[in-house]
Order: C-alpha cells, then structure tokens, then sequence
C-alpha cells in the first residue's frame, strides 16, 4: 500500500509539474504576441543566453545596447530620432520574453531530472518528455535564426520564421496537454472511427489556422482590408489580385490580401468542420465526455472567429489581438483534449470500424 501511495503521489506531482509548464509556454505566447504587436522584437541585437539573463545596469550599459539598435534597419527607417527612454519600453518586452523563456527552460528541466532521478518516468512517457525537451531547445535556436532575419536586409522579422517559431512553441504546449491527459486511466468507449478522423482532421486544421494566423500577424496583414464578410470589395478576391506574385506559391505567404484571404477562409471551414463533428458526436451517442468536448470547441471556435472580425475591424488594437490569441491557445487546448479521447487504449474487443475512446469527462 505504501508503494502504490508512493507512486501515486510522484504521478500528481508530475502531473502539477507539466500544468505548470504548459501555463508558462501559454503566458509566453502572448508575451510574444505583445512584443511583436508593440515592435519590440528586435530591440535587443545579441543572442547571450547565459550573460543576457542581465538588463543593462549602468548608463554606459543602457547605451551600448542603444547603439546596437541604432545599427539595424528598423532603427534608421522606422524609429529615427528614438530616444533612449523609448527604447527602454521595447527594450524590456523583448527582455522579459526572452527571460521567460530562459525560466521555462530551467522550470522544466530541472523537475524533470528529479523526477527521473526518483523513477517517477520512465518508458514511453519518459521518452515523450525527453523529446519534448528537445523540442524546446530546438525552439530557442529557432528564436535566435527568427529574429536573426530582421538585423540586416528587413525592417522586421521574416515572417516565415515567425509563423515557425509560433507554431513550435504551440506544439510544444500541445504535446504537454496530450502527455497530461494519457496520465489519466480511463476504461474504452465505443464510437465510429469517422470521429477519429474528424477530431485528428480538427487539430491539424487548428494548427495550419495558427500558422496562417502567425503569417498574417508577421505581414501586418490585419492591417489592411478591413471589411468583413467582404475582403477587396468582394467576398472571393479576383484572382489576378490573389495570385500576382510568382512563382504562384510565394502569394500564400507574401501576399497580404492572399495570406488574410485563406486565414479566414481556414477559420470558415474550421468552424463548419467543428460543427458536423459534434453533431456527429451527438448522433453517435458517443459519450459525454465527446459530445461536451465537441461543443466546447465549437463554442471556442465561435468565439474566436468573433474576435478575429472584430480585431479585423478595428485595425488590431492590442488588447483584442492579445484576446484573439489567448482564445486561439483554448482552442487549441480544447481540439488537442479532443483528439486525445480517441486516442485511447484499444483493447482486444474492439470492433470492426469502431475505435475506443476516453469514458465521459
């Protein structure tokens, strides 16, 4: 008894341990959202991981760093004649996001191996935690080559790695919330493998949303056409203005009408998609826990949508586009904890065309 206690016990802990980590990466991201919308981005020109844990102390200190912008494009085209209390303000939003990356780093890490040393993981869940590891390693070099890319040639970041380094931190997260929730025993449930497909169909859809969603953010794109149903003065563009740029291809990512043009069109079929998935659930008869999970995503996905127009319609002030994000991360939550429900145990009784899935809850 006192070893099942025991082990028990280390399972919350673990459990505690990730939901803290996955708060952090979601608090991180819209530190990110902030320092992207208030252009602070790339107020700091060096990548020191371990010597950057330190702000600037001294005056000497403040405009050494100073100097630095004043090297870059931005500075010279966009913030001439900045002064120095001004880049203080850009200054510690960077510093702040890169710090709180630096303390995720450490606030994973360091559990982990504790954790490993008391054999509270091991085996497949070991193993998924050490990948998660690596992916965020992976994600701070992946800042640095993103912010790299505005210190020369742009004014700004590319937005190719923007949308990489975003939609890496989201999976990060994702595969937090998926380790969760496989820590919880739950009994098969019966139900059609369509709604397999639809669920794993809805997260990979949230996921290409977020991606096109971080293009549109790194082309300023919700900054122009802001008219909603219609887009360029109609609800489908002309084609000669969707597809101008060649190669064909090059307009998905670098042309702002196209990029804001197949966000919504994603956010569209995302929201129909969610909706024939739970009433799928519903006339399945698929569990509780199915039929409320596919409601609450839709319901997220509606409200998305919601602040996503109006973000749009009034040119993207801070505190929407924040919101908008933040929702974005429950929507991903909800259609990760949606997928996960039919991804449990099968047993050995399973029927033809039917996969088992979480009991309700």
């Amino acid at each position: 008894m006192a070893g099942i206690s025991a082990k028990t016990s280390q399972l919350r802990a673990v459990r505690v341990w990730l939901l803290a980590v996955a708060a952090l990466i979601a608090l991180m991201v819209l530190v990110g959202g902030a320092t992207r919308l208030t252009e602070s981005g790339l107020s700091i020109v060096e990548w020191k991981p371990v010597t950057g844990t330190l702000p600037p102390l001294t005056a000497a200190q403040w405009t050494q760093a100073f100097e630095g912008y004043k090297a870059i494009p931005q500075y010279r085209e966009l913030n001439a004649g900045m002064t120095l209390d001004e880049f203080k303000t850009i200054f510690w939003w960077e510093w702040s996001h890169r710090l709180l990356g630096r303390f995720i780093g450490v606030a994973y890490l360091l559990p982990f191996l504790y954790f490993l040393w008391r054999g509270a993981v091991s085996g497949e869940l070991g193993r998924r935690l050490w990948f998660i590891f690596g992916l965020g390693a992976l994600q701070g070099a992946v800042g640095w080559w993103m912010v790299a890319s505005g210190l020369t040639q742009r004014v700004e970041v590319s937005q190719y790695r923007l949308a990489t380094h975003l939609v890496l931190a989201l999976l990060i997260f994702a595969a937090i919330v998926w380790t969760l929730r496989r820590l919880t025993e739950r009994p098969p449930l019966i139900a059609p493998v369509r709604l397999k497909i639809t669920s794993a169909v809805l997260l990979i859809l949230t996921f290409v949303q977020l991606y096109f969603g971080a293009l549109v953010a790194g082309l300023r794109a919700g900054k122009v056409f802001n008219t909603w149903p219609e887009i360029d003065g109609a609800l489908i563009p002309s084609a000669d203005r969707l597809w101008f740029e060649t190669p064909w291809w090059r307009n998905l990512f670098d042309n702002t009408l196209t990029v804001q043009f197949e966000h919504r069109m994603t956010a569209y079929l995302l929201f129909a998609l969610a909706i024939l998935h739970a009433i799928d659930a519903v006339r399945a008869r698929a569990g509780g826990g199915v039929i409320a999970g596919a409601w609450w995503l839709v319901a997220a996905i509606t409200l998305q949508a919601t602040l996503g127009v109006l973000t749009l319609l009034h040119q993207v002030p801070i505190d929407l586009a924040l919101t908008h994000q933040a929702v974005a991360i429950v929507v991903l939550t909800l259609a990760v904890l949606q997928a996960e429900r039919f991804a449990a145990r099968r047993t050995e009784r399973d029927q033809p065309n039917l996969v088992p899935v979480g009991q309700p809850g």
